[in-house]
């Protein structure tokens, strides 16, 4: 019987240029590495985030551009309103104030005619003074040139003194509100003579010879030869 030594065990055998890590089983891969996602994976979500935000950008842009537009829209109308407004209240003013010039002709005529006393005078300053603060203003004067944007011709004659067709007499006073007339001056209107201004000119150059024969003489003539 073969006597085994007691404490030694076999043990495997080894492969000679083998280390003994070798012999040892490898351990298994980590969890983490179970759980990571592939590279192209990664890549097509991103794209897909990038595509989003790219969306998201653009709706953005057309809302903005939508609000701005409302916004301007807003403000015109609100300018029109405020101009339409503007403009029915002065057509209003312009039609009461219309139907009050033959009042205030009436008055003009008692004025000139040294009718306008006691409480009637009172009564026609305050009409007029209400009519000027609503912008009603008076135009039309002797002497003025004549324009037939805010002048109505209803008499023509012909004066010396003249240089330029002239209103003479005012029959009836213009009105305007602002800029706008309601009622132009009626007057009558005076032209030069149609041979003045020949006759002047034919004067002028006779003159001009008189004074000029008259240098030649105290400068003893024309010089001869």
């Amino acid at each position: 019987m073969t006597e085994e030594t007691p404490g030694f065990e076999e043990k495997p055998d080894v492969p000679s240029g083998a280390t003994p890590d070798d012999a040892e089983p490898k351990a298994a891969p980590s969890s983490n590495a179970e759980g990571a996602a592939p590279a192209g994976d990664v890549s097509a979500a991103d794209a897909g985030l990038v595509a989003q935000l790219d969306q998201v950008r653009t709706a953005l842009g057309e809302r903005t551009a939508d609000l701005q537009r409302l916004q301007a829209e807003y403000q015109n109308y609100r300018r029109r309103v405020e101009r339409d407004r503007i403009t029915v209240k002065e057509i209003a003013i312009a039609n009461l104030l219309t139907e009050l010039l033959p009042v205030l002709d009436d008055i003009g005529r008692a004025r000139e005619h040294g009718e306008l006393v006691g409480g009637f005078k009172s009564v026609a300053e305050s009409l007029e003074t209400v009519a000027a603060k609503m912008g009603l203003q008076q135009f039309g004067k002797e002497g003025e040139p004549f324009d037939p944007t805010i002048h109505e011709a209803l008499m023509h004659s012909y004066a010396p003194d003249v240089t330029e067709t002239t209103c003479v007499a005012i029959l009836q006073p213009g009105y305007r509100i602002g800029e706008r007339t309601i009622r132009p001056a009626r007057v009558a209107v005076a032209e030069p003579q149609p041979g003045a201004q020949t006759v002047k000119g034919e004067g002028s150059d006779e003159s001009a010879a008189s004074a000029a024969t008259a240098d030649d003489k105290e400068s003893g003539g024309p010089d001869e030869g």
